[in-house]
């Protein structure tokens, strides 16, 4: 199964890449800039931030070249070095972020991966960052043919559809898959407290349900626990929610959640394998909330690592001034549920 490329017509957002060395196994857009959001982001339209991520195979020779060529994009950072760069870039979530650079009218801001920590974090959500995003529609400008990156890609949406039907109910609707797989990647986010609009999941799913058909249709019809009616745009699920059929979820889960959910259930002194621990765990009548905690653990590390980074990554200056940014869209946001 090839990941369904959501292709874009504006040439804007290929032209980027222009400005960048070439060598890139993955790059997409993501975010507000390109995909329509309700609420306090929608207002800003055009003046979004566009944002970006470049998977890159050898980060310290991608470093080298982008820094003979946009030195100015780098912090103060950029007198280490290109090494000293892409050691940075290893702690956290493994992503290098420069942000608030001016490209083609428009301000950006864009993340370098290499290819292993991507694939890395697809297959067993070691972070569930740069895989957060990719449970999401994103618009991929270029791929290229790295078969373990491509089955990395599908077996992350995979594992999206698997946590969120531990942590549904039994029956549910299209829309509220969608919103449970959006929301994964912000479970134990930080940032959802302070400096994101409390509403950002419900904003990014309700305007692009068609996107999200996309991005999950055939991993549905191709899922026995389904009716998908395509043509139709309806699901129908009834999602079997015994311990037997529990248990086969979470033994599809993702390594490293499963170790967070075994560290949650496993008291301090016992040695029991992973197997017994999840075997309890599907008799649990709280199977789904314990699913959540593990999440919420995993996002919550790698994204108070990757937000202490950005002051190194970005400079003060630039820091500042976008958590600024955050704190008023999440302030307007505010604003507009109370009002």
């Amino acid at each position: 199964m090839a990941l369904p490329v959501l292709s874009s017509s504006a040439v804007k957002f290929r032209r980027v890449l222009g400005h960048f060395p070439q060598e890139l196994s993955l790059a997409f857009a993501y975010g507000s800039g390109v995909f329509r959001q309700a609420g306090a982001a929608a207002e800003h339209g055009e003046n979004n931030m566009l944002d970006f991520v470049f998977a890159v195979d050898d980060s310290v020779a991608w470093h080298m070249r982008n820094l003979l060529k946009n030195r100015s994009h780098y912090s103060f950072l950029k007198f280490f070095g290109p090494k000293r760069v892409t050691s940075i870039q290893s702690y956290g979530a493994g992503i290098y972020y420069n942000t608030l650079v001016p490209c083609n009218g428009r301000m950006i801001k864009y993340g370098v991966i290499s290819t292993d920590a991507l694939i890395d974090d697809l297959f067993h959500w070691k972070t569930l960052y740069v895989a957060g995003r990719l449970q999401k529609p994103v618009k991929i400008l270029t791929q290229n043919e790295n078969n373990k990156l491509q089955a990395a890609l599908v077996s992350n949406l995979k594992s999206a559809v698997t946590a969120a039907f531990l942590m549904l109910p039994e029956s549910f609707s299209e829309e509220d898959l969608y919103m449970q797989i959006a929301g994964l990647s912000y479970s134990g986010d930080f940032r959802m407290i302070i400096g994101e609009d409390r509403s950002k999941v419900q904003n990014i799913v309700k305007p692009n349900i068609a996107h999200f058909q996309k991005l999950y249709s055939t991993i549905l019809q191709d899922c026995p626990q389904v009716v998908y009616k395509h043509h139709l745009g309806r699901l129908e699920a009834s999602i079997d929610k015994s311990p037997e059929g529990q248990f086969t979820q979470l033994m599809a889960l993702p390594k490293t959640l499963q170790q967070k959910i075994t560290s949650l259930v496993n008291p301090p002194g016992k040695n029991r394998d992973v197997e017994e621990i999840l075997l309890q765990v599907a008799h649990d009548p709280d199977c789904g909330f314990v699913v959540h905690q593990g999440i919420s653990g995993i996002v919550r590390s790698s994204s108070i690592v990757q937000s202490a980074k950005t002051i190194l990554t970005a400079g003060a200056k630039k820091s500042v001034t976008y958590s600024m940014k955050k704190l008023y869209k999440m302030t307007k946001g505010w604003f507009r549920k109370t009002s």
